[in-house]
């Protein structure tokens, strides 16, 4: 549930959403959702000093019930 709205997330705020792909890692520190966008994409994701990717932390700690961390990162 979290990953697909993370996955909505993104994609409405972004140039490429077909370039967007989120998966989920579990490990010993919790679930970690990373997100791949185009690397255009990569300054609306972050944000003016990181407020769009910190707002979307929040969203995500909001919803989820477990210690979940957002990385976001583009295609390399």
């Amino acid at each position: 549930m979290v990953v697909d709205a993370l996955e909505f997330l993104i994609k409405s705020i972004v140039r490429n959403p077909e370039d967007v792909t989120v998966t989920e890692r579990s490990g010993r520190r919790g679930t970690t959702l990373n997100v791949v966008v185009h690397p255009d994409d990569l300054p609306r994701v972050i944000g003016r000093r990181g407020r769009t990717a910190t707002a979307i932390r929040t969203v995500v700690d909001a919803i989820s019930r477990d210690d979940v961390r957002v990385n976001i990162v583009d295609v390399a």
